[in-house]
């Protein structure tokens, strides 16, 4: 019997660990900022159950302040990250040493083309040798 409770609570410890790390994984992504901003873009990462994010300025650690905001520990500031309509994350505003930025998500890195365009040179497409 006490097996069997061990077995239970550390399944649910497991599963309790993996769910904080898939709830911090909607935060991950890449931030771009307007052109003339102080960073082009941050990359919000998630390593070894810690988000961090890293600009051209420098990395740093964050802090899980709210629900979703963060503290910038290295730039002594705040990342708080805006949702959508569809409740997900899609866009970031920081305040961090006199600046304020606000940056929106871009997606996931996936390209979708939408039209298909022929080779310019078609004899060469359909030549047999």
């Amino acid at each position: 019997m006490k097996k069997i409770m061990l077995s239970l609570f550390l399944a649910a410890c497991f599963f309790a660990a993996n769910s904080q790390t898939d709830s911090l994984t909607q935060y991950t992504g890449k931030y771009v900022f307007p052109d003339g901003s102080v960073v082009p873009s941050v990359d919000v990462a998630l390593s070894e159950g810690a988000l961090s994010m890293s600009s051209a300025a420098g990395s740093s650690p964050l802090t899980q302040l709210g629900l979703d905001s963060f503290e910038i520990v290295q730039f002594t500031g705040t990342a708080v990250f805006r949702r959508g309509e569809d409740k997900t994350i899609n866009a970031v505003h920081i305040e961090a040493m006199g600046y304020v930025l606000d940056g929106q998500k871009q997606s996931n890195g996936i390209w979708i083309f939408r039209e298909y365009y022929l080779p310019v040179n078609r004899e060469l497409l359909f030549s047999r040798k």
